[in-house]
């Protein structure tokens, strides 16, 4: 479809001793590698590790890039030069669509992942799917 696929991801628990840092990255690469097995190429992971009540003192911050903050994607866009107005996000919480929403995200897709979605989040959004199946298809339904 000609997008760059960029996972934009909140790690609280690096900011909570749950993990390190290192740890988190190794998963990433492990994550990379396994879709890449799949022709699936990511153009980037960007990752918030903060948490304002976080137990390691390095990562008890207020940020601009824990969503809903919209630093990661502000992040994605400079780096890959990303027009955020044809771009869409797919999130399952209303963190994610209020972070694309203050990033200027053009098309904000809510996915239902089998947990509760709130009526909130569902407003937010432009698009409300079931599953990632069913993405290809409501992104060319959407596109006609």
């Amino acid at each position: 479809m000609g997008y760059a696929l960029i996972i934009v991801t909140n790690q609280s628990g690096i900011a909570r001793g749950k993990f390190t840092e290192a740890q988190f990255e190794t998963l990433t690469e492990w994550m990379d590698w396994s879709l890449a097995d799949r022709d699936v190429e990511l153009d980037g992971i960007y990752y918030c590790p903060h948490h304002p009540q976080g137990t390691v003192e390095e990562y008890r911050q207020v940020c601009d890039c824990r969503k809903p903050h919209p630093g990661m994607f502000i992040s994605a866009r400079d780096f890959l030069h990303i027009d955020m107005a044809a771009s869409y996000m797919v999130g399952d919480k209303i963190e994610d669509m209020q972070a694309a929403a203050a990033a200027n995200v053009g098309t904000k897709v809510l996915v239902r992942t089998g947990k509760p979605v709130t009526p909130e989040a569902e407003n937010a959004a432009d698009l409300v799917i079931n599953s990632l199946a069913d993405l290809p298809m409501a992104i060319k339904k959407q596109q006609k």
